[in-house]
């Protein structure tokens, strides 16, 4: 059963290492973010059906945050499609529109840099050792690219597509993370009719890099 990984915003295929126990996986890249280039239309809608066009047959999914929002429009549209799912560190909604939209247009004008640490505060409890490879893994995705995807979690709602979901999912959030605390993923299991959630400690908002032992450990008892 093929096992695809689709990540942050910010992060490239890079940040899915520390799943390498878990065997051979194709990690899918945002536009802008990597290898792949920027693409002209950016949705949540856009982006699943990218998925959906580049594996072929029935597959196991993993989503992190806005990979997430992408896991959940994939598997509500293509049931048939997804054997097992994960949904890892991801929210429901993204919160109020105007603040994508507003970082957008700061990464447009000032780059990444300009967002960097916030970013990173986000991502990694202060004990994380290995800051500097993820701040040079985040500052090397493409401005354009960046914004383009910001701007696709503008205004977006997974509710109804949570509703939908068929496939066997697993919920994982990192006990202290401030972009998708546990209460998001709680509510992603109240929604998910075939759901169980996890909450792994010692972790903010890439708890597969920070805790990649408890969350493996997870995902391979599910999948």
């Amino acid at each position: 059963m093929t096992l695809v990984l689709y990540g942050s915003l910010g992060s490239t295929a890079a940040m899915w290492e520390p799943q390498a126990p878990l065997g051979a996986a194709l990690a899918v890249e945002l536009p802008g973010h990597g290898a792949e280039p920027l693409h002209d239309e950016v949705s949540v809608e856009s982006l699943a059906q990218r998925v959906l066009d580049r594996v072929e047959g029935r597959f196991s999914l993993v989503g992190l945050s806005l990979g997430g929002a992408v896991a959940m429009r994939v598997a509500a549209t293509a049931p048939e499609r997804v054997e097992r799912l994960a949904l890892a560190c991801t929210s429901p909604d993204f919160g109020d529109p105007a603040l994508w939209l507003e970082r957008a247009a700061t990464v447009r004008r000032d780059g990444l840099e300009s967002i960097v640490d916030a970013v990173l505060g986000r991502w990694f409890t202060p004990s994380f050792p290995h800051v500097a490879r993820y701040r040079e893994m985040f500052v090397s995705i493409d401005r354009e690219g960046y914004a383009r995807c910001c701007e696709a979690l503008a205004g977006w709602d997974g509710r109804d597509d949570l509703r939908r979901i068929e496939a066997p999912t697993l919920v994982l959030a990192g006990a202290g993370d401030p972009t998708s605390p546990p209460a998001h993923a709680g509510e992603i299991g109240t929604l998910v009719r075939d759901s169980r959630v996890a909450v792994i400690e010692g972790a903010r908002h890439l708890a597969n890099v920070e805790r990649a032992d408890e969350f493996n450990r997870l995902l391979k008892e599910h999948l």
